[in-house]
This record gives C-alpha cells, structure tokens and sequence, in this order.
C-alpha cells in the first residue's frame, strides 16, 4: 500500500485507539498507537518529498463490536476513509467477566463481518485484540478471548483486510520485558506498547516504522 497526500487514515475502535483523544477537537489523535504512526509519518514528510496524509481518530473507550456498528454511519461512512483501521473485541470479553454481559462470538463475528463488508476504504486494516495477564482472573479471559481472536482473523481475512497481530507483537515483546512495562493493567498498553503496535501497523501497510 502507498499512502498520498490524498489519502484519510480513519482509526476506530475502544480505549486503546481513544487513548485519551480530545473529543471535542477532531484533530486529536489521543496519546496511543495513532498518535505514534502520525508522529512516524510527520516525520517522514519532513526529510523528504514523502506523503502526509490526513489522520483521524474514532476510538471510544469501552466499545464493543454493537456499539461500533451504531456509530459507523457518523463516524466512518461520513470521512469517507481512504484507509480504515478497526481494533475491536477486547472489551467484548472484559464485559463478559466484569459485569456479565455476554457477546457470543457468533453474534460478534456476524457484527464485525458486515461493518468490514460495508467499509467505504478502499484499504482495510484490522487490529486483533490482546492480553498479557496482570491477574490471575485474567488468564481465564483466554477461553474467550482466543476464540474470539480466531473470528476477528477470519473476518478481516474474508474482506482482504491487512492484519496487525497485536496478540503476537506484544506476547514476543514480553518475552524480553515485564507484562507490566507493556500493559499495567493487562489490556492497556504503555507508551512502549503503543509504539509497539504503531510501528506493527506501519509495517503492515508497507510504511517505514520509527527507528
């Protein structure tokens, strides 16, 4: 993919693509993974006649897959997007522990289905979900979780969508360093988890990631 000076790269999906955003200024990017890939290709304009396309940031923390669907219309269809992140499912499994609302899979992946279906992009990216346990409850969310991962992939790949396996880039990294230094909380990622997932984007879409 090349991105142009044409190009609108519209994110959406919960408090990890939100990530603290200025609802009340369009311009804002929030403080996660969207605000790093600007950051990375700002930069790249900078140095060089390279393309600087526009970036928008839908994110709404403690979304799930229904509550993308109600907002699509206002929020994706009216951009009209050249290039459309989705992060969803996270918080389809949280609410299922936390507060005992159930998304079964079925029902979520038919959602996430028609909302990639109906994409106005022309290219599609989809982020899958991710944990790294900060509890031990935590680590029975996998039952969901991981079937729910599985729809997530299937859905993008039957759309043609780029896939950025957050669960893979961020599990390797915690190889190396704490859970904690990634994603205090298990769900939400740190600066570096941010980056992480920035620069896994960029280089899904043939982009150069930050040094």
């Amino acid at each position: 993919m090349h991105l142009t000076d044409d190009d609108t790269l519209l994110f959406i999906g919960d408090s990890i693509t939100d990530a603290g955003r200025d609802r009340t200024d369009p311009a804002s990017l929030g403080n996660g993974y969207v605000h790093a890939i600007a950051q990375t290709l700002h930069a790249r304009a900078r140095t060089g006649p390279v393309p600087c396309p526009r970036i928008i940031n839908q994110g709404l923390n403690g979304n799930r897959v229904h509550d993308l669907a109600s907002r699509w219309t206002t929020d994706v269809t009216a951009h009209r997007p050249t290039v459309l992140t989705v992060k969803i499912g996270i918080n389809d499994t949280w609410r299922r522990y936390d507060r005992g609302l159930p998304s079964p899979i079925p029902a979520f992946e038919a959602c996430l289905s028609r909302l990639l279906a109906t994409a106005p992009a022309a290219h599609l990216v989809v982020i899958t979900p991710f944990l790294l346990p900060a509890t031990p409850e935590q680590e029975t969310w996998f039952d969901d979780l991981l079937p729910r991962t599985d729809a997530v992939l299937r859905a993008a790949r039957a759309q043609g969508a780029h896939v950025v396996r957050a669960d893979h880039v961020l599990h390797h990294a915690s190889q190396q360093r704490s859970a904690s230094e990634l994603a205090p909380d298990g769900v939400h990622p740190s600066p570096l988890g941010h980056r992480l997932i920035a620069d896994a984007w960029l280089a899904a879409i043939d982009a150069r990631p930050a040094s």
